[in-house]
């Protein structure tokens, strides 16, 4: 930790075994668990929260004040749990007085260029690809991927078990288990691959695709499907979890699949 090159300020915890290189900057009100490695360049601001075993790549910038006009200097915190991957020129923004505080979860791996703006949440094993980027107050659950080049709406949810396609513009909310893409965001499958690899049954990813039949595919609207499966389809936590998802949604979820006219 002693690193002659790099700014430290006395007054960040830092555990002893945390790695530093040249040149990072390390401010007040930080606290850097331990075995996290920190490359060089990088800028770890007041406000900081770093798990155990984290590697944070040259350049990237975690715990800036938000780039929200409304915010006016309160006191709130970045929060990013163990084993997190951070790579190079990542900026992740300071919460507001809405939340207090950005979270990001265990596990998670965001790519190069990501940009994560203030009072999001991000849950464990989220993988976000290169140049992301999301706005203020978004939520995106457990083991959700969101391919590169993506620009997500402020206070969009996405769902555990998605996956985004890349270059996407994500304006709905994402239900979760699925795949999404095209333009506008749409639904185009279930997520079976990534279910798989988590451990779900075929007969659980055969039920999860009957409930999205019955929602997308059947020429209903939301309210006419969510209250038929409701009412015809065996209860359970998976179909559950989908229709709470959707009751919960505050900007409405992505639209059903349509084929594009010649």
């Amino acid at each position: 930790m002693n690193q002659p090159l790099a700014y430290v300020h006395p007054q960040a915890k830092i555990a002893p075994n945390v790695v530093i290189e040249p040149f990072v900057n390390i401010e007040k009100n930080v606290e850097i668990g331990e075995g996290t490695w920190i490359g060089s360049n990088v800028t770890i601001m007041e406000g900081a929260r770093i798990g155990k075993n984290c590697k944070i790549f040259p350049g990237a910038v975690i715990a800036a004040i938000p780039q929200d006009l409304k915010f006016s200097g309160e006191e709130t915190l970045v929060k990013i749990g163990d084993n997190v991957v951070i790579r190079e020129f990542v900026t992740i923004n300071r919460g507001t007085k809405v939340n207090w505080e950005t979270v990001v979860g265990n596990n998670c791996l965001l790519m190069a260029y990501v940009h994560i703006a203030h009072d999001c949440i991000l849950g464990n094993s989220v993988i976000l690809a290169n140049a992301c980027n999301l706005a203020g107050h978004i939520e995106i659950d457990d083991f959700a991927i969101v391919g590169g080049m993506s620009a997500i709406h402020q206070f969009v949810h996405i769902g555990k078990h998605t996956m985004v396609s890349g270059g996407s513009m994500v304006t709905k909310d994402i239900p979760p288990f699925t795949k999404a893409g095209r333009n506008p965001i749409s639904f185009v499958g279930v997520n079976s691959i990534g279910l798989r690899r988590r451990g779900y049954s075929n007969k659980q990813i055969n039920f999860i695709h009957d409930v999205y039949r019955n929602l997308y595919l059947k020429g209903r609207n939301i309210s006419q499907a969510t209250g038929y499966i409701e009412t015809n389809m065996p209860i359970n936590k998976d179909r559950d979890e989908i229709l709470s998802f959707i009751s919960n949604s505050q900007r409405g979820i992505m639209r059903g699949y349509r084929r594009i006219k010649d």
